[in-house]
């Protein structure tokens, strides 16, 4: 059984899962007009992982026999400078995810509600998983400044990336 606090919460994270796909779709778009497509690949892999987190999220609210509570999502940026712009804004806004996954599971300790605590560890390693990805795409866009070619090589790499389901975490 969830606190009326704790499934607010909840709710609350379930928005910002879907915000963040909502940017990574965006990001997607811009680098697709770019003519990046490994990169629209990249972040279209990543809009289909934070839908993935929502959709965890929503399944143990259900699980719970709670009511999920949907609020509207805002606007994403459009435009953006540069890859290393985007990659250092999905940093930036990831490191904010990090920050309210490790509120969330404060609330579940104060809470006493050893369930979501359990529940709420995937993500807290999943976190430390995507800023790792982003610093290091960062440092290599950063190795490579200016050189188209090694921005190309970098697009191409990041179009490999392919979309795999995460194991959902333990109920």
């Amino acid at each position: 059984m969830l606190s009326k606090k704790m499934l607010n919460a909840l709710n609350k994270q379930i928005n910002k899962e879907m915000y963040s796909a909502y940017l990574y779709m965006s990001m997607s778009a811009h680098s697709q007009y770019q003519g990046l497509k490994g990169f629209a690949n990249w972040f279209m892999v990543q809009y289909q992982e934070e839908m993935g987190h929502a959709m965890k999220i929503y399944d143990y609210i259900n699980d719970q026999g709670e009511r999920l509570t949907l609020k509207a999502i805002s606007e994403p940026p459009a435009e953006f400078e540069s890859p290393l712009d985007m990659f250092e804004k999905t940093l930036s806004h990831e490191k904010t995810v990090t920050k309210s996954i490790n509120d969330l599971v404060g609330l579940a300790i104060s809470e006493k509600d050893y369930a979501t605590q359990i529940f709420l560890q995937w993500f807290v390693t999943e976190q430390i998983e995507e800023e790792g990805n982003d610093n290091d795409i960062i440092s290599r866009l950063r190795l490579i400044g200016d050189n188209g070619n090694g921005l190309l090589m970098l697009d191409r790499e990041l179009g490999a990336r392919v979309y795999s389901p995460e194991a959902a975490p333990e109920k």
